[in-house]
């Protein structure tokens, strides 16, 4: 048998009538799609068994898979109360890949009516320019909108149209484990600016309190951006040609320049495995970071507040967990994101849509799920976009929210927190990047400078090649 016969399975399993012309488009089209940048990380697979779109169908959200796994509730207290009834499913979207909404948009339908899991920075412009999405405006109560927080509903919001129903808010911030930072003799505060952090961490490893003094995530959205928004937010750029008219990260700006030192400092304070990927959802996820925090072998810690709150629950004693501001290197702000729901162009039930959105966000028991957990170890740590909510939760100041004060100090650092603007690169410029700005943590490159010009050079490069410059 001839091995061409095998080299466009899609093609065959349309010749042998195991997928429908439809089913074989979507497939084909998927497999060699690119969204913002976005490269497909996973095979699109299970279209043959899908039931797509009808007009009478329930309505189908789908959620990307973490939410679902740590928020437990949106099952209990809002799917299975909803009037009309809920079909929630799972998006494939491993990785942040959503070649599978882009397909079915190619194609003028969508499986779900909205998908609950889009972050701003990194797929709502994409989805928007491919026309995969549509905004909220017509949909959303006046009250809703006029209830986000200011700088929340900015992020969520393209060309004055609201395209992310926020759900989520997550800001970078410092976490340390005061149990190993008093065996290490450091005073139970936190440190200032970037010299007295790492100035701990030393002393964290010198006393043999832990192996490690510090760790961050080395996804730079999660550690390069916010350590440069510490020092100035003043580091981004537009760049010539780009049609879009949002900013791009300047891995080349003197905070960016000083952010990535402080890296290679923390680094060196660091497990020998802090640069590798994560083991689930495409490396995003359990990264090498979480891993050793939650194995209390690292005092200090750089990342979302939700990351250190679910991973000192496993500590014999979660009561020495610690959460502050970033350092400052200057300025003294951060990165800060939401996720939310985008509502599918070619979805139905719209209007239904924006009741069962307003029901899952108002929620106030999976706010309080979020914010306190339970006995069990189970504390998702995120928190919610709504003002009034939180005017409720300080006005009845309950028990439960008396027990987690932190959720207020992380609120407050929406006061100077950025959010990284919604260019169709917002994320795809930090993964583009990373190989080469690495290059100067393991002596590839002695050269800050060059290795952040090759970072920024390499974003250019693609943008052109692609046809987005």
């Amino acid at each position: 048998m001839s091995s061409k016969k095998n080299e466009n399975p899609l093609l065959a399993q349309l010749q042998n009538a195991r997928l429908s012309r439809r089913q074989f488009l979507i497939n084909t089209i998927a497999a060699g799609l690119a969204v913002g940048g976005m490269k497909v990380l996973a095979p699109v697979s299970g279209l043959g068994s899908i039931a797509y779109a009808q007009e009478e169908r329930p309505l189908t959200p789908t959620f990307y898979e973490w939410i679902i796994s740590i928020h437990p509730l949106i099952k209990t207290e809002v799917d299975a109360k909803f009037p009309g009834g809920v079909n929630s499913q799972i998006a494939p979207v491993e990785g942040f890949d959503v070649a599978r909404f882009v397909a079915e948009a190619k194609m003028g339908q969508s499986t779900w009516d909205v998908y609950v899991g889009m972050t701003p920075f990194v797929e709502m412009a994409g989805l928007v320019k491919a026309g995969v999405i549509e905004p909220w405006d017509p949909y959303i109560p006046k009250e809703v909108l006029d209830d986000m927080i200011p700088s929340i509903r900015e992020e969520c919001t393209v060309d004055g149209k609201l395209y992310s129903w926020p759900f989520l808010i997550d800001v970078i911030v410092q976490a340390w484990n005061s149990a190993i930072t008093t065996k290490a003799g450091i005073e139970d505060k936190a440190p200032a600016n970037w010299d007295e952090y790492l100035a701990n961490a030393k002393q964290v490893v010198d006393s043999g309190a832990a192996p490690y003094g510090c760790t961050f995530d080395a996804h730079g959205w999660r550690s390069l951006a916010p350590i440069t928004h510490s020092i100035s937010t003043n580091c981004y750029y537009l760049l010539e040609g780009d049609p879009s008219g949002v900013p791009l990260y300047d891995f080349t700006s003197e905070p960016a320049l000083q952010a990535l030192e402080i890296m290679k400092r923390m680094l060196e304070l660091s497990s020998a495995n802090a640069l590798q990927p994560g083991t689930t959802d495409g490396g995003v996820n359990l990264t090498p970071d979480e891993v050793a925090f939650g194995a209390q072998r690292v005092a200090y810690y750089v990342k979302y507040q939700n990351a250190p709150l679910r991973y000192a629950r496993k500590w014999p004693d979660p009561s020495a967990l610690r959460l502050a501001a970033l350092p400052s290197g200057g300025e003294g702000a951060t990165v800060f994101w939401t996720t939310g729901a985008c509502l599918f162009k070619y979805g139905k039930n719209k209007e239904k849509a924006a009741e069962y959105m307003k029901a899952l966000t108002y929620n106030m028991a999976i706010w309080k799920d979020s914010i306190s957990g339970d006995p069990s170890g189970h504390q998702p740590g995120q928190l919610p976009p709504f003002q009034s909510i939180w005017d409720q939760m300080k006005a009845e100041n309950p028990e439960w929210l008396q027990a987690n004060p932190w959720a207020f100090l992380v609120l407050d650092q929406l006061k100077v927190a950025k959010a990284i603007p919604n260019h169709k690169y917002g994320l795809q410029q930090f993964i583009i990047g990373q190989p080469y700005w690495e290059k100067y943590f393991l002596g590839e490159e002695p050269d800050p400078k060059k290795a952040m010009q090759e970072a920024k050079d390499a974003v250019v490069a693609e943008m052109k090649k692609v046809g987005d410059l």
